[in-house]
């Protein structure tokens, strides 16, 4: 990559981290903190949560658009002041009404800050080229959890929750707003779109024919997975409690997520690279069904195996949502498309903390084989797909 594709990559790899850590897994840590200083269910907190996933799930086509149109930029610098101000909000709360007008805004914010729109700014700046930019920022956001995990659980038992999320607020607003605003690059214009004749003749060499229903694949395919993920994101301390870890293997365990984010990328950008992404996201799907498979097997002293393929298996997945979809498809129209399987993927994810949380009161660590089962499903679907080049493909 040259020097200025390097300082995007940098740039966004720090603040999808901070926007990650602050956002998305937050709950895990401060849910049920929160809950009990509410007086409410950590069912209804959840479900809270659940609905901001909702609710970005329903922007996410509105946003890509955007973006399609004007470039990444003010829309991830404006995602980092609202994902500021909602966790403001959160600090600020005394009841389930306050509750559930913080986490509207954070899902708003979530849907104009996490990796969608981001992936979208790459394909709106780089084109083709963005695969190995998507790669680069998902090695550095790899680490939200590792980072965010601990760091939230040292601010809860040292200064509380509330002036927990005043510190990421904090964080969004003094270093995640200016680096998206003065780092990202600005965009010339969309061009007008092409006729279908030009759009054939313009198509990049690397790029596949999609068969018919590809993108009802696609979407059935991130939504299992990105269900497994959201499930395991909220729930995964508990899980390993319940499969007999203590309080502190488990965050242990659960810090291992990141790295093995950062590994399983690392692996694909050096070693499956010059692959279609259909073939390191048929291997990524795997990954937690063998893990969870190793965890029952084993019991307890498997939990860091466990978190180590499944955090492998979620790394690679992560890259494949952005580079499935460019390589498919091409980057025309890459914003709204991606945004519009982003709706189901992000209805699975929104209902996942609440589900796979009932799920876990009622059959405990079983829990994990409705996952590895969605997962399975998954690894199936993407044959429906083929891998096999083309000399020219429609965008």
């Amino acid at each position: 990559m040259t020097a200025s594709r390097i300082t995007v990559v940098c740039a966004l790899g720090t603040t999808q981290t901070l926007a990650w850590a602050s956002s998305y897994y937050l709950p895990a840590i401060l849910g049920l903190p929160i809950a009990r200083t509410l007086g409410v269910a950590p069912s209804v907190f959840f479900g809270i949560f659940s609905g901001a996933l909702l609710l970005s799930s329903g922007l996410a086509p509105s946003v890509g658009r955007v973006i399609d149109r004007h470039g990444g930029r003010p829309i991830l610098a404006a995602s980092s002041a609202v994902i500021a101000g909602g966790l403001v909000m959160l600090s600020l709360v005394h009841g389930v009404t306050g509750l559930c007008a913080a986490w509207l805004v954070l899902g708003v914010g979530t849907a104009m800050g996490l990796y969608t729109p981001a992936f979208a700014a790459l394909a709106r700046l780089y084109g083709h080229g963005a695969r190995g930019p998507i790669t680069g920022i998902t090695l550095f956001a790899g680490f939200a959890s590792t980072i965010g995990w601990p760091l939230s659980a040292f601010m809860l038992s040292h200064y509380g929750w509330r002036e927990a999320c005043l510190v990421w607020a904090g964080l969004n607003l003094f270093v995640c707003l200016p680096i998206n605003l003065l780092l990202i690059p600005t965009v010339p214009p969309h061009p007008p779109p092409m006729q279908p004749a030009a759009a054939a003749s313009d198509a990049a060499p690397d790029a596949f024919d999609p068969p018919p229903g590809a993108m009802l694949i696609l979407a059935f395919c991130f939504a299992a997975t990105r269900f497994v993920s959201g499930a395991l994101a909220a729930h995964l301390p508990r899980l390993l409690e319940g499969a007999g870890a203590t309080e502190v293997a488990a965050i242990a365990a659960g810090a291992l997520v990141g790295p093995a984010q950062v590994a399983a990328r690392l692996f694909e950008f050096g070693f499956l690279r010059s692959f279609h992404p259909l073939i390191p996201a048929r291997i990524a799907v795997l990954l937690h069904p063998l893990g969870a498979a190793t965890l029952a097997l084993f019991g307890p002293v498997a939990i860091n195996v466990f978190a180590v393929l499944h955090g492998a298996g979620n790394g690679m997945l992560t890259i494949a949502s952005g580079t499935v979809p460019l390589a498919i498809f091409g980057p025309a129209g890459y914003g709204r498309r991606n945004g519009y399987l982003a709706v189901p993927t992000r209805i699975a994810e929104s209902a996942a903390p609440f589900l796979f949380g009932l799920l876990i009161d009622r059959i405990g660590t079983a829990a994990l084989a409705v996952s590895a089962g969605l997962c399975l499903a998954a690894f199936v679907a993407l044959f429906a797909l083929s891998s096999r080049k083309t000399a020219a493909a429609p965008i």
